[in-house]
């Protein structure tokens, strides 16, 4: 185990990143082979399987790299998938019935998500708040405003050239565009959280806030900083959304908190803050689509995935503990 760890190639990658990359590549051949076994005349290796996969991983995609930043910290924020339902009624009501043009509604979304994400900044940076007991307010109101705004209706976006982000029609072949958009999101966060003054403060507000805070570092704008960012994330996460799903129901969301941030620890993120890594969350939302869409091909109901995405969440905050443990 060693020499492959000290292996030149896998040092330069990062032995997480290897060994969530093998687990995606053995998931996706379990699947494909237990597929035909337990629903007999389906098969998993399908285009369709392949752009159901990645419909369900552009939205979730979003929501777990803005949450990524929060946990970075040492926070965490269980407002984000009720707070991309809130962003994408509100934008959709305004669409639907009061005839604003789709790019207003679009960016309208994200606005949302940034309103939201500077409340929950506020009271956590500078009102001292626990992290835990304002988003989770936060999930309440951002259901309560949803469903308010849109006077308890579901809302169904109309087709528009906004679905051309997450795909292509060509020939009647779906070409998944979104997953450009996807990875290219997910490099720029990789860029702010590695190689900025952005990323490094906040990491630092993760590892040791006090010794930050000594140093001169105004920990609170950074901390806020990072709040926002996940409330932008969580405006573009709606955008996605509803180019997929289209339509969208108030009071729900609260089941994509605990896949995001699921895909962020399963990533390597640690949950104790300071640690953090863009790849590694990026491949965990793919392992939990994966998860999701092969499960129900094999005939089973989603909740089967809880259990598995639990089970894996487990063992990997208990394998961050004890190599935290270690290096203490």
């Amino acid at each position: 185990m060693d020499k492959f760890r000290n292996n030149t190639i896998v040092k330069k990658i990062g032995f997480n990143t290897v060994v969530l990359l093998c687990v995606l590549v053995l998931l996706f051949i379990l699947f494909a082979i237990l597929t035909p076994i337990m629903k007999p005349g389906t098969t998993f290796l399908s285009y369709s399987r392949v752009v159901s996969i990645f419909n369900y991983a552009y939205f979730l995609g979003f929501l777990s790299l803005g949450v990524t930043f929060v946990i970075a910290t040492g926070g965490i924020d269980f407002s984000i998938g009720p707070v991309m339902y809130c962003a994408a009624l509100i934008s959709g009501q305004l669409l639907t019935k009061d005839g604003l043009p789709i790019g207003a509604c679009l960016l309208i979304s994200i606005l949302v998500g940034i309103i939201f994400g500077c409340i929950n900044g506020i009271l956590v940076a500078y009102g001292g708040l626990p992290s835990f007991i304002t988003s989770m307010a936060s999930m309440m109101i951002a259901k309560g405003v949803g469903s308010v705004f849109t006077k308890t209706q579901s809302v169904s976006w109309p087709g528009g050239w906004y679905q051309n982000l997450v795909k292509w029609t060509v020939g009647g072949v779906q070409i998944p565009t979104g997953i450009i958009i996807l990875f290219a999101g997910a490099a720029i966060c990789a860029v702010v959280l590695n190689q900025t003054k952005i990323g490094r403060y906040i990491l630092c507000i993760g590892s040791n806030r006090e010794a930050v805070r000594l140093s001169g570092v105004d920990t609170k704008k950074w901390e806020m900083l990072a709040y926002i960012i996940c409330g932008a994330m969580a405006g573009i996460a709606a955008i996605f959304y509803v180019t997929v799903y289209t339509t969208v129901l108030p009071g729900g969301g609260d089941t994509f908190n605990n896949d995001a941030i699921a895909g962020c620890v399963m990533g390597g993120t640690s949950m104790a803050g300071g640690i953090a890594s863009i790849s590694g969350t990026l491949i965990g939302v793919v392992i939990i689509s994966l998860l999701q869409v092969g499960i129900l091909a094999m005939g089973y109901q989603s909740q089967y995935q809880y259990v598995i995405t639990g089970l894996i969440v487990l063992v990997v905050v208990y394998a961050d503990l004890r190599s935290r443990r270690r290096s203490n």
